[in-house]
């Protein structure tokens, strides 16, 4: 009774843990810090960032620009969600749904606040998500799938393949054809994604192997310990925390930034930037994903060293320093 009794625990606090991963980021999710510009008049530009961090204080990053053209430069680049254009003498508030569904909705309701009059504030979508998945709701569902998918890799291959270097040739191998039939499933079929199809690909292929090139190292260092270890990570950590339903920005303080080192939060920013804004911001995310698969390799290495047979000595050698020792 007491190990039906402790594995019930233990089961608990697991499906406990699962619980606080998943439903604490969602449940005190809102805007904090979000980046945001101001084109205008500089007396015009100070009022409003004024006005809004007094009602708001805390929720945006906010920057000042002087026209239209640089709010919108720096919304294609990724550097901000959104625009308030005070140019035009009314203002008008510039959103990128592609960046982020729920901020661009956030910023409808900034809208309403500035102008609450019957003819209210004009709403421009810069950058829209395809017209077949207007919410954005595929490319949320994706992340999921891209985590389950290297960590499915990984355990498949440990359980299945004999040698280290068989089973990481099979993570690369799945990794390229995972990424073609998830984006193919996601562009094509669902319609979630715009840009070029291949370079869409190689995000997710990128993001599968960082993956479960970490979980194979992990494992073959620390044996089911490690995979134990590398797939809660990925799960219980970086799905949760990779924004891809929102945006970091609205998830708990720190902890959006948290998720964007991990796998699931890099791949997920990534693919937004190579489907929506031409690759725009791309640079870092492309980094974490690689120094995960660099580090899953080097991992798998240091295990292949630690398990080589130490060098048998020469048998001509030994009959040499027993002669001596005579």
């Amino acid at each position: 009774m007491r190990k039906v009794a402790g594995v019930v625990l233990l089961l608990t606090a697991l499906l406990s843990l699962i619980m606080v991963a998943f439903a604490w980021p969602a449940t005190r999710a809102g805007v904090h810090d979000i980046p945001l510009a101001v084109a205008g008049p500089a007396p015009a530009a100070a009022q409003v960032v004024q006005q809004l961090e007094a009602k708001r204080p805390g929720a945006f990053d906010l920057r000042t620009v002087p026209d239209t053209a640089a709010a919108e430069r720096l919304i294609r680049d990724r550097e901000v969600y959104g625009a308030i254009d005070l140019t035009s003498g009314k203002p008008e508030v510039i959103v990128a749904s592609a960046a982020g569904p729920a901020v661009a909705q956030a910023l409808q309701q900034v809208a309403q606040a500035l102008a609450p009059a019957p003819d209210g504030t004009v709403v421009r979508d810069l950058v829209p998500l395809p017209a077949d998945d207007p919410r954005g709701a595929g490319l949320a569902a994706g992340a999921l799938p891209l985590v389950l998918g290297g960590i499915a890799a990984a355990g498949l291959l440990t359980t299945l393949v004999v040698g280290l270097g068989r089973r990481i040739a099979g993570a690369l191998a799945f990794a390229v054809t995972g990424g073609l039939a998830l984006v193919a499933i996601l562009q094509y079929w669902l319609g979630s994604l715009n840009g070029d199809y291949w370079l869409n690909s190689g995000v997710v292929a990128l993001s599968i192997a960082a993956t479960a090139l970490t979980i194979l190292g992990l494992e073959s260092l620390l044996g089911t310990a490690g995979l134990a270890i590398g797939a809660a990570t990925m799960m219980l950590l970086g799905n949760p925390l990779s924004g891809l339903s929102s945006a970091p920005e609205m998830l708990p303080a720190g902890w959006g930034a948290l998720g964007q080192y991990l796998p699931p939060g890099a791949a997920g920013s990534l693919l937004r930037s190579t489907a929506f804004f031409d690759g725009a911001g791309a640079g870092p995310h492309v980094l974490v994903l690689v120094a995960w698969a660099a580090a899953g390799l080097l991992l798998a290495g240091l295990a292949a060293l630690r398990r080589r047979p130490a060098p048998v000595a020469d048998a001509d050698a030994d009959a040499k320093a027993a002669m001596v020792t005579a």
